[in-house]
């Protein structure tokens, strides 16, 4: 080994496919440097208490197959050092009584805002990288760059809701999937778009405060176009953070629940599918419509899957350019690949100035991607109230004159996007 300080590697947040892969290769090229690893067990929960048993060295015997599997080998949790500075000054020094120099982080944007705050305080004594893991792909990177464990996990997703959609039309019901996405919504909308669901529902598309009725007069409305048009089934794929965006007092029980280390809603702990369903069919059933809903939530499924080979590829990528990143003397940055480029993004280039938070990537509803999903969703539009005969159609199944089904649901028309321009380049001659 060579003089250089020890790497450690800890992971921290949720689960996601392809933290294996990036413990795998930035093993591998660390050890190929000469430089001795340590695998930190169970993120910052121990270095907190400045309990130094719960390590593990690395070699490239150890890791060089792990990259097929899911989970983590090094284990995980949601401890938060910087909310007591004693922790923070454990965590430092725990590391330093390893001999640790430079340290690796895996995780969200809650892992990777500790990881910003250790090196700060470390004042140079330890230079930190974060790799960005989330199956919500809601960090702050350019649009088309992913978080790693999103394409599996949507992948997966996909495959659960692709069988739903053969079973609602086997039994004549309805599916209401809830999908990972603490803050934004593009696993929803990503499954729900790839699938052909019926309908996906994201935080982004309403406007604050969302009331838990707009979202159920937006699938009230949805069961009543489809049945108008013959079908009673139907799967809605619904981001779970509509939860943190609904006001308190529109569901029962939500001031009681508990919250995590990072300061967020378990959000496992709302059980939002039920919740809506029983609006729903309540609303339904006082238009006359009976039909059965099943509610299922979709998540811990997708997080500890083995990762599809595009996110074993990535994900190997981000650990080999975080490690020799780290042992060059980089430090105080985030690990991307960007149009298969290594992009070192320093930590202050992704903080909230106004929140001292790292930013969150929503979904941009502004974008042709979302644009052409909304618009072969299966949910009350514009043209729906201008043509006639549709609106007819529309207020005829529940038992409506037209113009009380407009008063009744039109406003649900209101925000709808505008359908993307194209603008058709004429083709270069060939020379």
């Amino acid at each position: 080994m060579t003089d250089l300080p020890k790497l450690a590697i800890l992971v921290g947040g949720g689960p996601a496919p392809g933290i294996n892969s990036v413990i795998g290769a930035a093993t591998i090229r660390a050890c190929l440097s000469g430089v001795e690893v340590l695998g930190i067990q169970d993120g910052y929960r121990w270095l907190m208490e400045g309990d130094t048993s719960h390590v593990m060295p690395l070699s490239i015997s150890d890791t060089s197959r792990i990259h097929f599997r899911g989970g983590s080998h090094l284990g995980i949790s949601r401890a938060n050092p910087t909310r007591n500075p004693e922790h923070m000054a454990k965590a430092l020094d725990t590391l330093q009584r390893l001999g640790v120099g430079m340290l690796i982080s895996i995780g969200g944007d809650d892992t990777c805002f500790s990881a910003s705050k250790l090196a700060a305080a470390s004042k140079g004594k330890l230079r930190v990288v974060h790799v960005p893991k989330t199956i919500d792909n809601d960090l702050d990177l350019p649009q088309d760059t992913f978080t790693f464990g999103f394409q599996t996990a949507r992948h997966i997703g996909v495959e659960v809701v692709k069988n739903l959609m053969v079973d609602a039309k086997t039994t004549s019901r309805w599916y209401f999937v809830v999908a990972m996405g603490r803050k934004a919504g593009h696993l929803a909308l990503g499954i729900g778009k790839a699938a052909g669901a019926t309908l996906s529902l994201i935080p982004e598309e309403l406007q604050e405060p969302i009331r838990l009725q707009t979202i159920v007069d937006i699938l009230t409305g949805s069961v009543i176009k489809r049945m108008a048009q013959g079908r009673p089934d139907g799967v809605v794929v619904m981001a779970e953070g509509l939860v943190e965006v609904i006001p308190v007092e529109d569901i029962d029980g939500l001031e009681g629940v508990e919250r995590d280390a990072h300061g967020h809603i378990r959000i496992a702990e709302v059980d939002f599918g039920n919740i809506v369903k029983a609006r729903v069919q309540q609303q339904l059933h006082s238009l006359g419509i009976h039909t059965t809903i099943v509610s299922k939530n979709i998540g811990y499924e997708l997080r500890c899957a083995d990762p599809i080979p595009f996110d074993m590829e990535y994900t190997r990528d981000l650990g080999y350019c975080a490690a020799r990143y780290v042992i060059e003397g980089g430090s105080d940055a985030l690990i991307s690949i960007q149009q298969g480029s290594f992009v070192p993004i320093p930590f202050g280039a992704i903080m909230d100035p106004h929140t001292g938070r790292m930013r969150v990537r929503m979904v941009d509803i502004r974008s042709d991607r979302y644009k052409i999903a909304r618009g072969y969703m299966l949910r009350l539009k514009p043209e729906d109230f201008a043509d006639r005969v549709e609106l007819s159609r529309l207020a005829q199944t529940v038992n409506m004159k037209p113009a009380e089904f407009r008063e009744r649901f039109g406003y649900l028309a209101d925000d709808e996007p505008r359908p993307i321009s194209l603008h058709v380049r004429a083709a270069e001659p060939i020379s």
